[in-house]
């Protein structure tokens, strides 16, 4: 949730920690220090909790509550944030796929994620996306249709 940069209490917090609040420059400075990633993670992910909440209490709460809510999470498995959910879609890509996507920051970031494969072993649904647009539109539609039933 990026706009949480946004946030005075986090801005001034990063302030302290790094000398600045700008997303990117943290980012860099987190990439290669694994206590600062640490602290940074422990910042931001109960704020992250708490708006997934807020959103999903706001949804139940609706007269016509939708029969489906997705969240996307980065790091579901590495937070251990799996049980929070009723069932868990892992959608993966093959590396040179990820790399001509996102480019050098496949790297960095890859280094403390969990493997493709248990992500796709764990999740209730699991998919490689090395298709066509077509391909990943009817897998989705099929877990929409297994969720939500006819």
């Amino acid at each position: 949730m990026h706009e949480l940069y946004g946030d005075p209490e986090v801005q001034a917090a990063l302030r302290e920690r790094f000398g600045t609040s700008d997303r990117r420059e943290v980012s860099s400075k987190v990439v290669a220090d694994r206590d600062a990633l640490l602290w940074l993670e422990a910042l931001l992910h109960p704020r992250v909790l708490a708006r997934t909440e807020a959103w999903r209490e706001e949804l139940a709460s609706l007269p016509d509550p939708p029969a489906l809510a997705v969240n996307e999470v980065p790091l579901l498995y590495e937070a251990g944030a799996e049980g929070r959910f009723d069932a868990v879609v892992a959608i993966t890509a093959p590396r040179e796929l990820r790399v001509e996507r996102a480019g050098e920051r496949v790297d960095e970031r890859e280094e403390r994620l969990i493997p493709d494969a248990e992500k796709l072993e764990r999740a209730d649904f699991a998919y490689v996306n090395d298709g066509s647009l077509d391909e990943l539109d009817a897998f989705v539609a099929g877990v929409v249709r297994t969720l939500t039933g006819p």
